[in-house]
């Protein structure tokens, strides 16, 4: 068990890591990808920049999930284990692979397709998670919590799940990246560059808030004081 917990911990920060440093990656890519004075070729180049570094954010926000399902039945606050863990672990794997052969095929009809099943993914997964966690908080589990606590269990899958719903959007928005830009292949088109431009500012803006989510959840896992 100390061998498992350690190596799983050490996944678990390198995923954080991942999740945390490849979003500002795409952050900053993202000034040049509506840089106007750019030519579009030179434009596509810092998008494609930012799709390699998002896709390591992507695995690191994925692989979150059993990883942390995993730790916690090792710490006795998450019940589910045994074949539930195989389950997690298989869901997981299976939602990752789905994630990369999104990026494989992201120039592409069927990328895009792909992606979009991605997103549907967390539409299921955001109000699962959701609902488990705040039960648990209210005491009636799956996860440990309520009054007898430990509550720092179900309050990281709570905030998580808040975090998918910021990074869904933020999904959205790359997704336009590649439909708009196939559009200004043909011609350029000024509707398009505005709407490209306000989709960029509100994922800007959604970034700050992504970014002290994950800083939080960090300070929960670290502290586990409540």
């Amino acid at each position: 068990m100390f061998h498992t917990i350690i190596l799983l911990k050490w996944a678990h920060i390198l995923a954080m890591v991942y999740w945390l440093g490849g979003e500002w990656g795409v952050f900053q890519s993202s000034y040049q990808v509506i840089n106007r004075s750019l030519p579009l070729a030179e434009r596509r180049r810092h998008m494609e920049t930012a799709y390699r570094i998002d896709i390591l954010a992507r695995t690191g926000i994925i692989l979150l999930l059993p990883l942390g399902l995993h730790m916690g039945t090792l710490w006795g606050v998450n019940p589910l284990n045994g074949g539930w863990l195989v389950l997690f672990w298989v869901l997981g794997l299976s939602w990752l692979g789905l994630c990369w052969a999104a990026f494989f095929k992201r120039d592409t009809d069927a990328g895009i397709r792909l992606t979009r099943i991605d997103e549907a993914v967390r539409f299921v997964l955001i109000p699962l998670l959701a609902i488990c966690a705040i039960s648990s908080l209210m005491g009636h589990g799956p996860f440990s919590g309520g009054e007898d606590g430990p509550n720092w269990y179900a309050t990281k899958v709570l905030i998580y799940s808040g975090l998918l719903v910021i990074g869904l959007k933020l999904r959205f928005i790359m997704r336009e990246w590649t439909v708009m830009f196939r559009k200004l292949d043909q011609a350029p088109d000024a509707a398009i560059e505005a709407t490209l431009e306000r989709s960029i500012r509100i994922g800007r803006g959604l970034a700050y808030f992504y970014w002290i989510g994950i800083s939080t959840v960090c300070l929960i896992g670290a502290a586990k004081a409540f």
